[in-house]
């Protein structure tokens, strides 16, 4: 049911009992983690090196290589492309930054300040 050049992003599976992903759908296409030690233990990864249909080496690259430019992205318009993100403290700031500057921007929000 997923067409060719579908780039799913599994965000949800932060801990061993989470899966928002079956494991065969992780095997058919490229995978690529945001911490592959973490989503091996905890991701949707994880459920699919548990069911025997993928191991760590079938992993096409970290978040950060590909970023770096070290792997590939995609490489041809019918890629599917599952991207297995089990958190990371420095995307939740990156996320928290990017809603402040636009709220900002937007003049939006509540002013505060931290009381030391």
């Amino acid at each position: 049911m997923v067409r060719p050049g579908t780039f799913i992003a599994a965000v949800g599976a932060d801990n061993p009992d989470k899966q928002e992903i079956d494991p065969q759908l992780l095997a058919r296409h490229t995978v690529v983690a945001d911490i592959l030690d973490q989503c091996c233990a905890i991701g949707d990864l994880h459920h699919a090196i548990d069911a025997k249909v993928m191991t760590r080496a079938d992993v096409h690259a970290e978040l950060g290589q590909v970023a770096a430019g070290l792997k590939s992205a995609r490489t041809s318009d019918d890629q599917i492309i599952v991207f297995d993100s089990s958190g990371t403290a420095l995307q939740d700031v990156a996320a928290a930054a990017a809603v402040y500057r636009r709220a900002t921007g937007l003049q939006q929000g509540l002013t505060f300040t931290f009381n030391a």
